[in-house]
């Protein structure tokens, strides 16, 4: 009998060592495969926390485009048109629109393919945020490199659109009203100076918000804003450069990690749902 059993162990190939080693290998082996479970189960949570993530920041996003695209809805009751005389479209409603729109409808794809998990609205979602961001960085870098061409157009831009603004004969004129505002927000008249509107300066230009200056027979620097349109803008533009950038900046970063996000998602979505693939 026992040298029928080292028979049939020599034969095997196995030792009497190796027999009583098969335990504990077994024991590793399921301990091994409990870590792998437990790692599994970390990086599917994960998952699903990115998931639920970026549901709710798109769901923000879409909240403000519905927000910014309704406001330029109301703002289109309004006939207002742009003070740039060649770039007309160029109005604050057509832009809250388009950037309504832009935002509602990325941020909707971004939310349902992360919420029902489609691999198809997560990759659109993706390749959107890519462009927009290439875009954004493009005319930033276009901004910056063509200043002094971008100033002298915005002047001759400007003063056309005073010009003929002038030649309307109207007190009530919707690019009038344009002009209204912008010198009242920040206290400038005309292009260069007050000179700009010959006779026809609006009330607009008055100091302190004097409604008699019009008829006062006093020297024009004492009833008219001095500081001409043109430089307010230049001057609030680079006031407000560092802010402008460090949002551009964070914009940019918001989109980074929305993409890297939706490509994750979009890499561990299978047939069966979002599970992790090692």
């Amino acid at each position: 009998m026992t040298s029928g059993n080292s028979r049939s162990l020599s034969q095997s190939g196995l030792s009497a060592k190796d027999v009583g080693q098969q335990n504990p290998l077994k024991t590793q082996i399921q301990l091994g495969d409990l870590r792998a479970e437990k790692v599994l189960k970390m990086a599917q949570n994960c998952l699903k926390c990115l998931k639920y993530v970026m549901c709710a920041v798109n769901f923000l996003f879409f909240i403000s485009g519905a927000t910014m695209l309704g406001f330029g809805l109301y703002l289109t009751r309004y006939q207002t048109n742009s003070l740039l005389d060649s770039m007309k479209f160029l109005t604050a409603a057509n832009l809250l629109l388009v950037s309504g729109i832009i935002i509602t409808c990325v941020s909707f794809l971004g939310f349902i393919g992360a919420l029902k998990e489609n691999r198809c609205f997560l990759l659109t979602f993706f390749i959107l945020l890519l462009i927009l961001m290439l875009v954004e960085l493009t005319v930033a870098c276009l901004l910056l490199t063509y200043e002094s061409e971008i100033g002298t157009l915005l002047e001759k831009e400007l003063n056309t659109g005073l010009q003929n603004e002038k030649r309307k004969n109207s007190t009530k004129t919707d690019l009038e009203s344009d002009w209204n505002l912008v010198q009242k927000t920040f206290s400038c008249c005309g292009v260069r100076n007050s000179s700009d509107w010959g006779r026809s300066v609006p009330q607009s230009c008055c100091k302190n918000g004097q409604n008699d200056c019009l008829l006062s027979s006093k020297d024009p620097s004492e009833l008219f804003y001095e500081e001409g349109c043109l430089k307010a803008l230049k001057a609030w533009f680079e006031n407000n450069f560092l802010t402008t950038g460090v949002a551009v900046i964070v914009l940019c970063v918001i989109e980074v990690l929305g993409m890297c996000i939706a490509m994750t998602l979009f890499c561990h979505i299978s047939s069966s749902g979002l599970s992790y693939k090692l």
